[in-house]
């Protein structure tokens, strides 16, 4: 008697365990967008934000790191000055940072 009533309780208790499953990925997930997903989708806004403010005689930083003044702006790309008399023509998309906020930041560490 013992034996079956074991056997008739098993199921009625993985049916429980299936449900906290649920509610366990879905918690997951939820952690996973508020401390991943969004921060980055924030980050990503403010960086697109930045590239369209940007302005001739600003000093900004490339992603590959060549510092430079923004002498010319065009749709998808950015004339930069490294030196005198020394112009590159870099993708908009690789203009990471205003070379006063990276210098404030490093500071600040």
């Amino acid at each position: 008697m013992n034996l079956i009533a074991v056997f008739l309780q098993a199921p009625s208790g993985a049916a429980g365990g299936g449900s906290i499953m649920w509610i366990m990925l879905i918690a997951m997930f939820a952690i996973m967008y508020f401390f991943m997903i969004r921060p980055q989708n924030k980050k990503q806004k403010e960086i697109a934000n930045f590239r369209k403010s940007l302005q001739v005689n600003q000093k900004v930083i490339t992603a590959g790191g060549v510092h430079g003044i923004i002498k010319e702006i065009n749709d998808n790309d950015v004339v930069l000055e490294i030196s005198a008399n020394v112009k590159v023509k870099v993708d908009k998309n690789s203009v990471f940072a205003a070379a006063g906020d990276a210098n404030n930041s490093q500071s600040a560490k």
